[in-house]
């Protein structure tokens, strides 16, 4: 998959968007369970057009694709008759660079085949100079489905996979390109050079990624037999018998769920919660809990490349040469793993606000993550409503201080700090004093307020010293003050 350079992004819809689109995706879960594939696909086009990004509404959606024909791999029966126009429409796009185009003419020839290649191809390489890498990737893996060896495709998921840092799995998917041509010198040469054949076997990824299983990345996980010999198998039977009682409860799936989890059996996991969603119509909770399970290998792989890239540093060993990547590669795909899961983390946050309004906590989150996303006025938003809440004051006015720093208005930065001060009185709340004085004292000294700068400093300092170097701000600002 060809790489370009983005001049768009998604747009991020109103709150009246966010509002339409999730009370069409309810409505599509409903009808969804009468079989009314027709209506519940328009429904989740219509979210999908309204927040293009959103990963829950696309994998709903071609989920409903594909059950509309019975996975059949082949869609329509007559689709290659309705699908030429839109095929070269998503060209069109393409060439032109409209992506947010791409993506919805694409949706058009998927309609009638969830499993066409070539238009899954140009709708991953959209959704990568979008900067949405998790629905490249969803979609790449989609189209693996049906085409596990095509080396085309193989090679381009492994190139993501290898931009986001999650070399296991792209060095598998290099051996399978490897596999179709044997004179293939770039997958001969990453095959070698992302070498990891020991931890990829005990994943399970080589049988995963050659189409005998489902995939690693997205797919459905068919559930495991429960041992009844060991502890888990037992713990888990006594919670099967209950669910087999009463298999609305959306509590026991979750505890079953939990159960794996603690064991580290993520697929299991999978298995418990995507079992309850039929006999509980689909409940929210377990909807988060599945959420949150596809956020775990984000946080690994984002771990792994964190640890590989210190241990570089540290070696300071620039690898430039090497077999392996550099120390700016892996910086590169830290950055763009930790974007990824602070994106994902929003999502689930502003489903939960929106469900539980009366929960403020979901907002302070949701602002917190949208901050460090650089959504500045999106976090804004979010975080006033939060501030009203007298339980999240002074971390909503903390965070507010922040982000009116980043905006470069330090006149409310300062007001939501100084209120932040005095909202947080808590021994708990320590950390966050030190750094709303960190703030206000850098702030101070960047406003040309050296005496105040001076004050703030010698308060932090006293609390401790080594806090973020204060200790040799406080010198500097002291001597300037002394010259002045």
């Amino acid at each position: 998959m060809a790489e370009r350079q983005s001049t768009q992004s998604p747009p991020s819809p109103t709150p009246d968007q966010r509002r339409v689109a999730a009370e069409n995706f309810e409505r599509a879960r409903q009808v969804l369970q009468s079989k009314n594939f027709d209506y519940a696909i328009q429904l989740l086009r219509t979210c999908c057009k309204l927040d293009p990004g959103n990963f829950l509404f696309r994998q709903s959606l071609r989920r409903a694709q594909k059950e509309k024909f019975g996975n059949n791999l082949r869609g329509s029966r007559f689709g290659f008759l309705s699908t030429p126009g839109a095929k070269a429409k998503v060209k069109a796009a393409k060439a032109s660079g409209d992506y947010l185009r791409v993506l919805e003419c694409g949706e058009d020839v998927l309609g009638k085949n969830p499993w066409d290649l070539g238009v899954q191809m140009d709708m991953a390489e959209a959704f990568e100079a979008l900067g949405l890498s998790d629905l490249a990737v969803f979609t790449l893996d989609q189209a693996r489905q049906k085409y596990p060896k095509d080396a085309t495709l193989n090679r381009a998921l492994a190139r993501l996979f290898e931009k986001r840092g999650d070399f296991q799995k792209a060095i598998v998917l290099w051996r399978l390109v490897q596999a179709t041509d044997k004179n293939d010198l770039e997958a001969a040469s990453k095959a070698k050079n992302l070498a990891a054949s020991e931890t990829i076997a005990r994943g399970g990824y080589e049988a995963a990624v050659s189409g005998s299983k489902e995939s690693p990345v997205v797919g459905r996980i068919e559930a495991a037999a429960v041992e009844k010999q060991d502890k888990v198998g037992r713990d888990a039977a006594a919670l099967l018998q209950r669910i087999e009682a009463d298999p609305t409860e959306p509590s026991l799936y979750t505890q079953l769920a939990a159960l794996y989890r603690r064991h580290n059996q993520l697929d299991r996991a999978r298995a418990a919660l995507q079992q309850g969603l039929g006999p509980t119509a689909q409940h929210f909770s377990l909807q988060m809990e599945l959420l949150e399970l596809d956020l775990i290998p984000l946080r690994d792989n984002l771990e792994a490349t964190d640890a590989k890239l210190k241990a570089r540093k540290a070696a300071g060993d620039e690898d430039e040469d090497g077999d392996g990547p550099t120390v700016q590669e892996l910086a590169e795909a830290k950055a763009r793993l930790k974007n990824e899961v602070y994106a994902r983390e929003a999502e689930i946050l502003r489903m939960k606000a929106e469900r539980f309004p009366n929960e403020t906590v979901h907002r302070l989150e949701l602002g917190s993550r949208l901050m460090k996303l650089d959504k500045v006025d999106e976090a804004i938003a979010e975080l006033q409503q939060a501030r009203r809440d007298e339980r999240m004051k002074g971390k909503a006015a903390m965070l507010l201080g922040l982000c009116f720093r980043k905006r470069n208005n330090w006149k409310l930065a300062q007001r939501n700090f100084e209120e932040a001060m005095a909202a947080l009185t808590s021994p708990h709340d320590e950390g966050a004093r030190k750094e709303v004085l960190y703030q206000l004292a850098t702030g101070s000294a960047e406003q040309g307020d050296l005496p105040r700068a001076v004050e703030l400093a010698h308060e932090l300092a006293n609390i401790d010293f080594g806090y973020k170097g204060v200790g040799k701000l406080l010198d500097e600002w002291e001597a300037k003050a002394q010259e002045a």
